[in-house]
C-alpha cells in the first residue's frame, strides 16, 4: 500500500525575521534613528538589566541597572567636558523610575557637590552640600533646598544651626560668630534675623574679638521679654 508524505510546512520568512529581532538577554550595540546607542542586557524589547546607554545630542552616558527600559537600580551619569573634551562624572547613586532616588552623589563642580538621600532627581531626606566658596550645609531638604532642621558652617569657622524653609533660615535658631567671639540666639524670616539675643561666647579665644565683651542684662524675665516678641510677631505675620 502506497504512503503518502506530506511535506513539512516552511515558516512564513517574515516570522523568522520578527523572531530574530525580539530584544532578549545580552545584545551588542543596539543603535536608534538619532544615533543613540545601547550596549546590554534586553527583555520583551527593553532594556532590562546591566547595560550603558550613550546619547548622541550632548554626549552623556549612564552605565547601571535598567529595569524595563528605565534607569532603576545603581548607575553612573557622566557628561563630557567642555575644557578638557573628556567625559567627568556627574552622578554616582541609586535611581528608581529614570529619576535619581535614594542615596547619591551629585557633582556640580570641581569643588561644589552633594552627597546625601534623593527623590524623583532632587535632593530631598538628608545630605550634605559642599559649595565652592568653602561653605557646607548638613541637614534635612526638600524640593531641591534647605529645608527643616540644618546646620550652615561658613568657610571662616562662623555657623548657623537651626530651621530652614525654602533654602531660607526661618524660625528658631543659632548663629556663632566665632571670628569675634559671640553667639546670637533667636528667630529668623526668610534670612534676616528679627529678634534674639547676644551673648559673649569663646571671646577669649576668637581671633577678632570685640574691643568690649557685651554687658550684662539686667532685666529681670529676659526669656519672658523674647517670648513676648515672638508672640507678638507671629501674631503680626498671621495678621498679614
Amino acid at each position: 500500500m502506497p504512503v503518502s508524505k506530506c511535506p513539512k510546512k516552511s515558516e512564513s520568512l517574515w516570522k523568522g525575521w520578527d523572531r530574530k529581532a525580539q530584544k532578549n538577554g545580552l545584545r551588542r550595540q543596539v543603535y536608534a534613528v538619532n544615533g543613540d546607542y545601547y550596549v546590554g542586557e534586553w527583555k520583551d524589547n527593553m532594556k532590562h538589566g546591566k547595560g550603558t546607554q550613550v546619547w548622541k545630542k550632548n554626549g552623556a552616558i549612564y552605565e547601571g541597572d535598567w529595569k524595563f527600559g528605565k534607569r532603576d537600580g545603581y548607575g553612573t551619569l557622566s557628561l563630557p567636558d567642555q575644557q578638557t573634551g573628556k567625559c567627568r562624572k556627574v552622578y554616582s547613586g541609586w535611581w528608581k523610575g529614570d529619576k535619581k532616588s535614594g542615596y547619591g552623589i551629585q557633582f556640580f563642580g570641581p569643588k561644589e557637590y552633594y552627597e546625601g538621600e534623593w527623590c524623583g532627581s532632587q535632593r530631598s531626606g538628608w545630605g550634605r552640600m559642599y559649595y565652592s566658596n568653602g561653605d557646607i550645609y548638613e541637614g534635612q531638604w526638600e524640593n531641591d533646598k534647605p529645608n527643616g532642621d540644618g546646620m550652615l558652617r561658613l568657610k571662616n569657622g562662623n555657623r548657623y544651626e537651626g530651621c530652614w524653609e525654602r533654602g531660607m533660615k526661618n524660625g528658631p535658631g543659632r548663629f556663632f560668630h566665632l571670628d569675634h567671639g559671640q553667639l546670637f540666639e533667636g528667630f529668623w524670616v526668610d534670612n534676616m534675623a528679627k529678634c534674639g539675643t547676644m551673648i559673649d561666647f569663646g571671646r577669649d579665644e576668637a581671633p577678632e574679638p570685640t574691643q568690649f565683651p557685651i554687658p550684662e542684662v539686667k532685666i529681670l524675665d529676659p526669656d519672658g521679654v523674647l517670648a513676648q516678641a515672638l508672640a507678638m510677631f507671629k501674631k503680626t505675620e498671621e495678621g498679614d
